[in-house]
């Protein structure tokens, strides 16, 4: 691991409001704010801010001093943008609030730097949940800003499909609470490549009506790659809306393929669910099977252990696919030979309801969201492979990505959406205070 910073070589003058909320090399506290699941870092100072002053000063320092600059909502995510090295990382853990505005609506508006397995807990209580990923120790901001591919996302569309509003501190210092009648090109910016244009505080969100979920964990032999993946792809696409599935590709020990499947029916009706269930069960030879009732936050519990860069498979690669063609599954068999892990995960049904052109993230005909994450030593192995799977690829998911550059931008952000964003981030954000988390080049 890397050693920690000598606290001179990486001493900030901050000013003395900062040096109030600041964990810096040699604090006690240190070691538990520095890292990610991903990724060592060596931050010269990770501020814990309070609100909205504590981020815009930290901002006007770091446009004077010219220190690299990273705002983190979790400590837990793939891409591993929310660390630095002799930088300033914003915090957002202290502003997790999670309120209810309209219980009748299902409005409630969530701190930027909530957990969503916090999130899903303080929501249960009123029968309300929002769809937000798989892993309850995922910050809101993060996630929100990006899109949200969660465990109920073919009934309820993406994370990103249920905000009603943003807060966010923008480059200059301000504030601004936007939504489609106050700034709606902003907001539409927001909603897809939010890390590129300020700091986002809080949202409002639209929950749904949902207490219980019956959820099937199933282990499949997986060595026949191709018609599995073909057979499971089908079968999901196939399946109501209200069955979502997520299934990891992993290796055993002695190189046997194994499928890891949890799929959600997002409902608590059980003839209902286990007929709807049936075929995604029925995708390959089946070795363990578990169906379980259990309300929605069990799924996704946070548990708030630091984050230490304790995934080693650092590289990931990611991609969107309309649907799995037995060439399309073939290529994904030869990535899987490399990597460490491969994801697939469902879209399509609700997620498709959305216009392409409703928000930053486009993606609207996609069915699969695919991950692949490999070591450092096995990564120009894996870019071989990915290379050949690429054609069947249509657009990327920018949280499972790892690597950065035109070509990535170009898959996120299609066509006329990049030149949209790329206007955009000339208005807001000129000088480019927010690079470091896939950043929008200069028009």
């Amino acid at each position: 691991m890397r050693p920690t910073p000598d606290p001179g070589r990486t001493a900030l003058a901050l000013p003395a409001h900062l040096i109030e909320i600041a964990i810096r090399p040699g604090d006690h506290a240190y070691d538990n704010v520095r890292h990610t699941y991903t990724r060592l870092g060596t931050p010269a100072a990770v501020l814990r801010v309070r609100g909205h002053s504590d981020i815009a000063e930290a901002l006007a320092y770091a446009r004077t001093a010219g220190t690299p600059l990273t705002v983190r909502s979790g400590g837990h995510g793939i891409s591993g943008r929310s660390t630095n090295d002799d930088g300033i990382v914003i915090d957002l853990a202290r502003l997790d609030a999670v309120e209810i505005l309209d219980e009748d609506a299902g409005l409630v508006r969530v701190g930027a730097g909530a957990r969503w397995g916090d999130v899903a807990k303080s929501l249960a209580s009123y029968g309300l949940a929002l769809s937000s990923g798989d892993t309850g120790d995922v910050g809101v901001g993060g996630l929100a800003t990006a899109g949200g591919i969660g465990l109920m996302s073919r009934q309820h569309g993406l994370t990103i499909d249920h905000i009603h509003a943003v807060k966010v501190v923008m480059a200059d210092g301000s504030s601004q609470r936007v939504d489609a009648d106050h700034d709606p090109d902003l907001f539409w910016a927001l909603r897809g490549a939010g890390a590129n244009f300020g700091v986002a505080t809080a949202f409002e969100f639209h929950a749904v009506r949902i207490r219980e979920v019956i959820t099937a964990f199933t282990l499949y032999d997986a060595r026949r790659m191709s018609s599995f993946l073909t057979n499971w792809g089908a079968a999901v696409e196939a399946a109501p809306r209200a069955v979502s599935s997520f299934l990891t590709l992993v290796q055993g020990p002695d190189g046997r393929p194994f499928g890891h499947a949890m799929t959600v029916y997002a409902g608590s009706e059980r003839h209902a669910a286990l007929a709807a269930l049936a075929p995604v069960l029925a995708a390959g030879p089946v070795l363990r099977n578990d169906v379980t009732v259990m309300p929605y936050h069990r799924l996704v519990p946070a548990h708030h252990r630091p984050q230490c860069a304790q995934q080693p498979l650092t590289e990931s690669r990611s991609g969107l696919l309309d649907r799995i063609t037995l060439s399309a599954a073939e290529a994904i068999g030869r990535v899987m030979t490399a990597a460490g892990i491969v994801q697939l995960r469902s879209v399509g049904g609700a997620v498709n309801d959305t216009a392409p052109g409703a928000m930053a993230y486009a993606h609207r005909t996609q069915k699969f969201s695919l991950m692949a994450a490999t070591t450092p030593a096995l990564v120009d192995d894996l870019d071989d492979r990915w290379e050949v799977l690429h054609p069947h690829l249509n657009g990327l998911y920018l949280n499972f990505e790892t690597r950065t550059g035109r070509r990535q931008l170009q898959d996120a952000f299609p066509g006329a959406v990049l030149d949209r964003l790329i206007a955009l981030k000339a208005r807001h954000d000129p000088h480019h205070l927010f690079d470091s988390n896939f950043a929008l080049p200069s028009a």
